[in-house]
């Protein structure tokens, strides 16, 4: 009998701990005002510090020929300072109603700085 109740105990313990590792792993979920009020302007420090590290990151690649287009519409590009431009995104942390996340949420720095928020389910 005490052999049961070890095993018992054992097995509960086991689900009880794998029932707190995923809860933890879920994180926070975000509505969407809350998300944007929460992150416009903020750094990548303050955002990485509050999310974690993204899924994955982009940096932002000028196009062939961008500073001769600039120039042939009357645009002078020689006095402006270079803008360093990157994407990170996360999975599933933004809310668009009680039961459904966004399956990608993409935060764009701009000179590190929260820029622009989006939330897509079609990528």
């Amino acid at each position: 009998m005490k052999f049961y109740q070890r095993c018992l105990r054992a097995s509960l313990v086991g689900i009880l701990s794998l029932g707190l590792s995923s809860l933890a792993m879920a994180g926070k979920t975000y509505g969407e005002s809350e998300f944007i009020d929460s992150f416009s302007g903020k750094s990548k420090k303050v955002v990485e510090e509050k999310l974690g590290k993204p899924v994955r990151k982009q940096q932002s690649v000028k196009p062939t020929n961008a500073s001769n287009m600039i120039a042939g519409m009357g645009q002078q590009e020689k006095n402006s300072k270079p803008v360093q431009v990157e994407m990170w995104y996360y999975k599933n942390l933004v809310k668009y109603d009680k039961k459904n996340t966004y399956k990608e949420t993409e935060v764009t720095f701009v000179n590190d700085r929260v820029m622009n928020i989006g939330f897509f389910n079609n990528r």
